[in-house]
């Protein structure tokens, strides 16, 4: 577990972009469980979640359409929350960072850990695009 004084930076960079920050398998489930589309980032420590992953997904929010929802859990923080949202992502296999697009609760997208490390955040931010634009 990471202590919360490392790991407050790295939640604030996505909850001041509007992402709820969920602690519970409940609240996981819950949300991804509205109707509407939920967009699940599970967060992290690791370089690539800097670098990569939170610029990409807070690049993507400035398109035309964006999911309803927006959620983040953290890893090696929110175990029982991460592995909740982790479940949800099956059969895609646990990886850290990862973001995930579920409409009416049924995952459409998924991108996984490499698919994020050693891409630029806007090739990120397109792929996002992307499916916000075909599923949102």
């Amino acid at each position: 577990m990471y202590p919360e004084e490392l790991v407050k930076p790295m939640r604030a960079e996505l909850s001041e972009a509007g992402f709820e920050e969920l602690y519970t398998p409940e609240a996981v489930k819950d949300a991804v469980a509205t109707e509407g589309t939920t967009l699940v980032v599970v967060n992290s420590v690791c370089g690539c979640a800097a670098r990569n992953a939170r610029p990409g997904v807070k690049m993507s929010l400035s398109n035309g359409k964006t999911p309803a929802k927006l959620v983040t859990v953290f890893a090696g923080v929110d175990r029982e929350a991460v592995d909740a949202a982790r479940e949800l992502m099956f059969p895609f296999p646990p990886s850290s960072p990862s973001m995930a697009l579920f409409k009416n609760g049924e995952l459409v997208h998924m991108l996984e850990r490499h698919h994020i490390e050693g891409r630029p955040a806007e090739m990120i931010a397109e792929n996002l695009k992307d499916a916000y634009d075909e599923f949102c």
